[in-house]
């Protein structure tokens, strides 16, 4: 992948059209705020843009996907968003693994499969990256674009809570609000708001937790079982993975989330002083050094003895 710079990513946005924006598997408020935002700024350009994504997007961001009109068009450039490497596509993107044009990106565990690209894992959040790169094009931000950036930056930093929150987020965030986004809406939805299917599902997580290493490391589990029994959507798992992280004392929280039989999605979290993107790239993921995940295959409990073993040996 050829590096660029933000001007160089904005001509190349303004020199194409029948533009596809890639979202990863999975969509956070982050991945769903850049694909939004950056069609809503193209279509202002006068192009034709459309954000996809492999995975359903979860009801609570019908604010964001309900403002933009689908088009049918076939895709002349491909763009990708906060989106660090192909396994991420997922099953209905796969396709485009060998032809993104350009990646946009925050991850410093990004493997470059694009053509050209910028990857700043400085940003808190790629939404913050997004922004910067609409104000290279000279497009005026309106709501519908403010809303989801804001959407962005806000979930990746945990309410500006995270140790990735910084003075640009605030900066970015207060322009943001100048330009209409509903900072008080988006946050009371994403962090305040919790379906009763989401409250117990959290139940069953807190249930399951176990603690190593003298209390160092917790771990909980989100079983298949546990969806259906609580009756959550995916859209409810969300946040989920911040939960064993938050009790004092721990140092690294290690969220098994059962995807498929036999198959789980493994996200660490830590305060910063321990790299667990390097910890996920042992088991083929990455991440951020305070924030990663990987996908294994096999038998749970040998998947969470080598899992917590790593981590053990980092402590």
């Amino acid at each position: 992948m050829k590096t660029i710079t933000i001007n160089e990513c904005a001509e190349r946005l303004l020199n194409a059209d029948n533009i596809l924006i890639l979202m990863h598997k999975s969509p956070d408020g982050d991945a769903i705020g850049c694909a939004y935002a950056l069609a809503h700024a193209l279509r202002k350009a006068g192009k034709k843009a459309m954000p996809v994504c492999s995975d359903d997007i979860p009801k609570k961001y019908d604010y964001i996907t309900s403002t933009l009109e689908t088009q049918d068009f076939e895709p002349e450039y491909i763009v990708s968003v906060d989106l660090a490497d192909t396994p991420l596509f997922g099953d209905k993107l796969i396709q485009y693994k060998n032809k993104v044009n350009l990646c946009i990106d925050h991850h410093g565990s990004n493997t470059g499969f694009a053509e050209y690209g910028y990857v700043d894992s400085g940003a808190g959040a790629c939404a913050q990256i997004i922004k910067k790169v609409i104000d290279s094009m000279g497009i005026e931000i309106d709501k519908n674009i403010a809303n989801p950036i804001f959407t962005g930056i806000a979930t990746d930093t945990g309410c500006f809570k995270y140790s990735n929150t910084s003075v640009e987020s605030y900066r970015m965030a207060a322009e943001l609000l100048e330009h209409g986004a509903e900072g008080f809406f988006i946050n009371n939805l994403m962090f305040d708001t919790k379906s009763r299917q989401r409250l117990e599902l959290e139940r069953f997580a807190l249930e399951s937790m176990k603690f190593y290493n003298d209390g160092q490391i917790a771990v909980i589990f989100i079983t298949l079982d546990m969806m259906e029994s609580s009756g959550a959507e995916e859209g409810d798992t969300e946040g989920l993975s911040a939960i064993p992280r938050q009790i004092e004392g721990v140092r690294i929280g290690i969220t098994f989330r059962e995807k498929e039989k036999g198959n789980f999605k493994i996200s660490m979290r830590s305060s910063g002083d321990i790299d667990v993107s390097a910890l996920c790239k042992h088991f083929g993921g990455g991440g951020h050094k305070a924030a990663a995940g990987c996908s294994i295959t096999g038998d749970i409990n040998e998947i969470e003895k080598n899992v917590v073993s790593l981590a053990g040996t980092a402590l």
